[in-house]
């Protein structure tokens, strides 16, 4: 493995974790910017709901949120201590941080995400679809109707759920990112769940920011390539892990840190005439 802290390459330790995983039992540690983003006030003022931004790339991007001027809703499902080392991330930042455990497969609780936003803050500027589920399995014998249904509602139906829910607080000029994925695309069959909500996803900021465009409100979504997040050894077999993302032309994975300029631009002035676009971050994997 490479020497580099931030930018590690493979071959990685062996290790497993127990689903959701935890960021301080990963090896190498992944790199949110906690040290390197640099803000510019780029959201002054705005307020950001950002799923699963208690690790992984949602941590990056509310890392990023609140160094460019944005006050940020940290939605999380039980990771307590990821989740108050992002808030505390925030604070440092200046910026005020509302921590919320739940499941967003609820759709009531992401009704009651987004009152809590509007009741903290008055409004939401920026929401990020952005928590997953995914495991791997060699045969579609193995996948039960019930992991089939988890999935599907937490990465397509819950960004539907906290989308009707936002859109009636979203003064025009808001964004709406999607965490999509390579996978919408170059479907892993050892993912097959995970990689057909990644295409729905896909098709979902499609029409979304068509059926959006009139009210003001832009609809994007970023698609990773192979990232290391909690994610990854805590559903991968460690054999997998050791060499995650090497297939990539950068030969390595992508840390979080390296997404969160992509999410800056769709929700800032910079992306003001980006909307129904898929931005990739894949390392050098194809998308087109």
């Amino acid at each position: 493995m490479s020497q580099d802290s931030r930018r590690p390459t493979p071959p990685y330790p062996s290790q497993n974790q127990d689903p959701p995983g935890d960021t301080k039992s990963m090896m190498p540690l992944p790199d949110h910017g906690e040290q390197s983003y640099e803000g510019s006030g780029r959201l002054s003022g705005k307020v950001a709901l950002i799923t699963g931004a208690d690790s992984g790339i949602g941590k990056a991007v509310a890392i990023a949120f609140a160094r460019e001027g944005a006050d940020v809703v940290v939605s999380y499902l039980n990771e307590h201590d990821d989740a108050q080392d992002t808030g505390q991330w925030i604070e440092k930042a200046g910026r005020k941080a509302v921590l919320i455990a739940g499941d967003i497969k609820s759709e009531q609780h992401c009704i009651d995400l987004v009152a809590r936003t509007v009741e903290e803050f008055g409004k939401v500027d920026v929401l990020v679809n952005n928590a997953a589920f995914q495991r791997t399995y060699s045969d579609i014998a193995d996948i039960t109707a019930e992991e089939w249904d988890e999935t599907f509602r937490t990465n397509i139906y819950a960004p539907f759920f906290l989308t009707k829910a936002a859109v009636p607080h979203m003064p025009r000029g808001s964004a709406i990112i999607n965490t999509t994925s390579i996978q919408s695309r170059q479907p892993s069959p050892h993912l097959l769940a995970y990689a057909s909500t990644k295409g729905a996803i896909s098709n979902f900021t499609a029409g979304l920011a068509e059926m959006l465009s009139k009210k003001g409100i832009r609809v994007n979504a970023v698609a990773p390539g192979p990232i290391w997040t909690p994610l990854i050894p805590s559903t991968m077999p460690a054999d997998k892990t050791e060499k995650f993302g090497e297939q990539t032309l950068i030969g390595r994975a992508g840390q979080p840190a390296e997404l969160a300029g992509a999410f800056v631009l769709l929700a800032s002035e910079l992306g003001s005439y980006m909307t129904g676009a898929v931005v990739p971050v894949t390392g050098g994997e194809i998308m087109i």
